[in-house]
């Protein structure tokens, strides 16, 4: 099993819906890709151990005047409660919800995206193009990275700002990005880790942390030497 881009693409969408119920229709529409491909991004997900499973598959039937064809298994709602919503940070690890198929699993996912993300899937950077702006030069860190800095941007026929091409995690990149503040962050700070300074790498491997797994224990900074 390799891991693809749109795999860790997906785990980050989960993060950024936090506790919302999702189907793996509204998966595929918000992300641009196929229904087919979101079941398969899950997959791999839980196998490389970014996502836990919420529920176990249903057991099979015991008794042999059931109705079902052998070999026949009803698929698991997306959005069956069977008991109160319990917020995913309140379970540890391992700890089953009610609401959706899958959840991230915060520590593997957090410690993938900030060290091993950026070398599983290397930034390409390309000619000055129009695009939509990732990196430290996305609108959510205006005012937070450096100005002056060169404009980084995913190439896009809509978009407002002109600077260095970076070939995106995934082609529908900028098509979810722009769905999803919350994802548009979260990629855009994975970029900073790609192909950003250093003083922004480290406030994106900062604010990442937070964003995938909050609950982690803050690294204790060592005295400034001057």
């Amino acid at each position: 099993m390799q891991l693809k881009p749109q795999d860790f693409l997906v785990a980050l969408k989960l993060v950024a819906w936090g506790d919302q119920r999702w189907t793996y229709a509204r998966l595929a529409q918000e992300l641009g890709i196929s229904v087919s491909e979101a079941h398969a991004c899950i997959k791999r997900g839980l196998q490389a151990g970014l996502l836990l499973p919420n529920r176990e598959s249903p057991p099979q039937p015991l008794e042999s005047g059931n109705s079902a064809e052998p070999g026949v298994r009803e698929s698991v709602a997306i959005y069956r409660v069977t008991r109160k919503r319990v917020r995913r940070s309140a379970l540890p690890d391992g700890e089953a919800v009610a609401d959706n198929a899958v959840r991230p699993h915060s520590h593997n996912l957090a410690e993938f995206a900030l060290h091993g993300a950026k070398y599983a899937f290397p930034a390409v950077k390309l000619p000055l193009v129009v695009g939509v702006p990732t990196s430290h030069s996305a609108p959510a860190f205006a005012g937070v990275f450096a100005p002056g800095s060169t404009d980084y941007v995913w190439p896009h026929p809509n978009g407002s700002v002109r600077g260095v091409g970076v070939e995106p995690l995934q082609p529908s990149v900028p098509f979810a990005a722009m769905q999803d503040a919350n994802l548009y962050e979260m990629l855009a700070l994975f970029d900073a880790l790609r192909v950003g300074k250093a003083r922004e790498r480290g406030m994106a491997l900062e604010r990442l942390q937070a964003l995938i797994d909050p609950n982690a224990p803050k690294p204790i900074k060592g005295p400034m030497h001057g």
